[in-house]
């Protein structure tokens, strides 16, 4: 029998479950927690009041026990992996936090509060969710048995403050080389894209760029999930959605590029894709919006054109159609990393271009490599990178 510990008394895991059901049916005050105490017999002391009643509210109000971790403004992610510690990523990969919790039961019923703050359920016919609660914090979960060793929760947290290409220059983000080829591709209007493994930091620098954008010029931003934040005075942001517990109400990527179309933009952004959406990204670049971007996850900038060839064929699109659309709509990708001791930075950037030979196939050609000490090495596409900046002013 699981016992849980709460100021001077001792409950079992299933007479705590009870008393919680009891007094989470209203508002939960000190006054109903003891007024439940008495009924069941246990000690009415402030002490035992007060944890009885903290605790309640923690598995019964908004994110429960992971508010104090997503209220810290150094962390990025907040990961459950079933019963147990939870782990948080502050930039340094995860790492174990205070916050325990104590069984399945407690895992699942949180799944499930913060999957119908999102305004969607999670049962087991509808084992995993993917959603925006109110504070706009992404979650992601998954029910057990499916789950292994229970039920996992991905909290991926906005962090609203807007950053500066100086700021991810002293944050080594970007090298002094880097931040001048990231201004001069903004300013340039090219086509590009930002690629990097998952929290490598493309959102980030995908949205300091767009900060660089001119003041007059008005940005549609489509997103799956809405975490784009860039410091500019004309942005209009377009949020997918998913359907509701009815069945219906969603929002595709694809429709809401046809309304941002519509929209005067002058800068076309579709955000984060990992489907055959990617074909609304390169339409959506290829509409006469120059400077169009988005991001995609890829290992590296010189695998950008298989990765999306491979997101492209569930839609029967050929490499070579793919290829056409891709090489009128991209000029450059921007890859980031992150390094072993968790900083986040831009590694590489490629052009794109046909290869020599019968097919003519795209492919993404290395133009800068940046090292972790700072350096740049210059690859075969450097001219070429060098001939847009410089045909665009």
């Amino acid at each position: 029998m699981t016992t849980l510990g709460l100021g001077a008394a001792d409950f079992d895991a299933a007479d705590f479950d009870a008393l919680r059901a009891e007094v989470a049916a209203a508002p939960v005050t000190p006054q109903r927690v003891a007024e439940a105490l008495r009924r069941r017999g246990h000690p009415v002391s402030a002490d035992v009041v007060a944890a009885v009643h903290a605790r309640v509210l923690r598995e019964t109000v908004g994110l429960g026990p992971l508010q104090p971790l997503v209220d810290d403004p150094a962390v990025t992610d907040v990961l459950v992996n079933g019963p147990g510690v939870v782990r948080v990523d502050r930039g340094r990969g995860p790492e174990a936090t205070d916050v325990v919790l104590d069984d399945e039961a407690q895992v699942r019923r949180l799944a499930q509060r913060l999957a119908a703050l999102g305004g969607r359920r999670l049962d087991d016919a509808a084992w995993w969710c993917d959603v925006r609660l109110p504070d706009g914090t992404r979650c992601h979960a998954v029910l057990a048995p499916v789950a292994r060793p229970g039920t996992a929760i991905s909290l991926r947290v906005p962090r609203h403050r807007s950053f500066s290409i100086d700021d991810l220059s002293r944050t080594r983000m970007l090298s002094p080389v880097a931040a001048r080829v990231v201004r001069e591709v903004v300013a340039a209007r090219l086509g590009f894209l930002v690629s990097g493994g998952t929290g490598t930091g493309k959102t980030t620098l995908l949205a300091t760029m767009l900060s660089e954008v001119p003041d007059a010029e008005r940005i549609v931003v489509v997103e799956d999930s809405s975490e784009l934040r860039p410091d500019h005075p004309h942005v209009v942001g377009l949020e997918a959605r998913g359907e509701n517990v009815e069945g219906s109400g969603a929002v595709d990527l694809h429709t809401l590029v046809r309304q941002a179309l519509r929209m005067r933009p002058d800068r076309l952004v579709l955000g984060e894709v990992r489907g055959v959406e990617v074909l609304d990204l390169l339409a959506a670049m290829n509409t006469g919006h120059e400077g169009g971007c988005g991001t995609l996850h890829a290992n590296a900038a010189t695998q950008v054109m298989a990765r999306i060839e491979a997101l492209a064929a569930p839609a029967g699109l050929g490499p070579q159609a793919v290829a056409a659309q891709t090489l009128a709509a991209v000029d450059v990708v921007l890859h980031v990393v992150r390094d072993g001791d968790g900083r986040r930075r831009l590694a590489q950037v490629a052009v794109l271009g046909r290869a020599t030979g019968p097919d003519g196939h795209a492919v993404a050609v290395p133009a800068l490599e940046f090292g972790a000490d700072g350096g740049v090495v210059e690859g075969p596409g450097a001219q070429r990178l060098a001939a847009l900046l410089a045909g665009r002013r």
